[in-house]
């Protein structure tokens, strides 16, 4: 079995993410989205769809960014 690395849970059916040559064990997707999903600037949520991006920053939506006083950009639909 293969231990999880954010919880600790050896788990049979553990998976593993490979990012920027870095090989990661999780047991579930939610310990892979707290481990890997980058954060939104303003809300601190995890962004694990599209979200928007402006100089390196990233935000979970246009709302988020504007708020932030970025504008100009749109959610994707």
């Amino acid at each position: 079995m293969s231990r999880c690395e954010v919880c600790g849970n050896d788990y049979d059916k553990a998976f593993e993410v490979v990012t920027d040559g870095a090989s990661h064990t999780f047991d579930s997707f939610e310990c892979a989205i707290h481990a890997l999903a980058p954060q939104c600037d303003h809300c601190g949520c995890r962004v694990i769809g599209h979200g928007v991006e402006a100089d390196g920053v990233i935000f979970c939506c246009a709302h988020c960014a504007q708020h932030a006083g970025v504008s100009g950009l749109r959610d994707r639909s």
